[in-house]
């Protein structure tokens, strides 16, 4: 069995972000065999768009997301240019 990589899959995940142009991308953390958090973050760096990792929260403001994410000892509120 071929195990489909993070990077791969933000690879494939940029072409459709390409070609459908949207403003904002919500991605999960997690997969069926791991919790690596990696897929979203490289997306992320392949387009070079920001990043709010382990959002609780969304607010779309205009042309910013302001995100609520847990961190260590407790959250964190912070604001996204997008497309994000």
């Amino acid at each position: 069995d071929e195990q489909t990589e993070p990077l791969g899959v933000a690879k494939v995940l940029k072409g459709v972000v390409e070609a459908e142009k949207p403003g904002l991308v919500i991605l999960g953390k997690q997969a069926i065999d791991d919790d690596s958090n990696q897929t979203g973050q490289m997306l992320a760096a392949l387009l070079g768009w920001a990043q709010g990792t382990f959002a609780s929260k969304v607010l779309i403001d205009g042309d910013k997301a302001k995100v609520t994410r847990e961190v260590d000892g407790g959250l964190q509120t912070v604001e996204l240019k997008m497309p994000a």
